[in-house]
């Protein structure tokens, strides 16, 4: 029920039938509240706490691509870690073989621990080789299956960097993703910066709606890496203070703040 504006006389007697009336012509103009799709889910922010689990009620409305009363910036807070919802079907209908499975994409509010992107300075083999894709991410693919449970971290295909030539990226394949990688220079700025030499295909190609709707969720005054080579010894990274910026592959300086699927 849409409401249709009533026109009051001076005198006229109010009645409950008509204060009903311009009660339920108002809450049929919030329908639009109840959409259930993640189009609409990824166009607002809000940022409300969603409890300390994720409930039976919650997982089947991810599970059936609703995303009941959840919103960007919604967040659970797990074993001392705020999960924060970052985007609806991110990777939905992706991938060599198709992940076709609705699912949630959460990061969390802070760094969960820091860790080299190679041991020495190099980009050799991109992110796809390096140390902290094929090590590093181990700690954390533990702390979501703790935060979620095993069976709902949803594992899915994504074309990731493999060669770096002269320091630019110049190749990459299909990889199985465990559901939980380093974000993209891309999926956090909307663009690349420090990357803008790269022009190897990718499967994160768009910003994720938590930066694009609320740009402070990016800027969490932590330093946390990116994928994406810039040079022979640099990966990009987001800086404390704000700004895109690269460091050495070596270096700990900068965190692990990893995207994860969930479903």
């Amino acid at each position: 029920m849409v409401y249709t504006q009533h026109t009051w006389t001076y005198g006229e007697t109010i009645t409950a039938t008509k204060l009903n009336n311009m009660e339920s012509g108002i809450k049929g103009n919030n329908d639009f509240l109840n959409t259930k799709n993640a189009g609409f889910h990824n166009s607002i922010y809000r940022g409300k706490s969603l409890g300390t689990s994720v409930s039976d009620a919650q997982w089947a409305s991810i599970q059936a691509g609703t995303f009941d009363d959840m919103f960007i910036g919604d967040y659970w807070t797990i074993n001392n870690v705020r999960w924060v919802i970052a985007h609806f079907d991110y990777y939905y209908n992706i991938g060599g073989t198709n992940f076709g499975t609705h699912h949630v994409c959460v990061v969390p509010y802070t760094n969960l621990y820091n860790h080299v992107m190679n041991d020495t300075n190099t980009t050799e083999g991109g992110y796809e080789r390096s140390k902290m894709r094929t090590e590093g991410l181990a700690n954390a693919i533990t702390a979501v299956q703790n935060a979620f449970g095993a069976t709902h971290l949803k594992s899915h295909r994504i074309y990731l960097c493999n060669t770096v030539t002269d320091g630019i990226e110049t190749a990459g394949e299909w990889a199985d993703s465990p559901g939980v990688e380093l974000m993209t220079e891309i999926q956090v700025y909307g663009t690349k910066i420090r990357a803008l030499q790269n022009h190897i295909a990718t499967t994160d190609k768009e910003q994720l709606a938590l930066f694009r709707l609320e740009p402070k969720e990016l800027n969490r005054r932590i330093n946390y890496w990116l994928q994406d080579a810039v040079s022979s010894a640099n990966f990009a990274y987001v800086t404390t203070n704000g700004h895109a910026y690269t460091y050495h592959a070596s270096n700990t300086y900068p965190g692990v703040r990893p995207l994860s699927t969930i479903g």
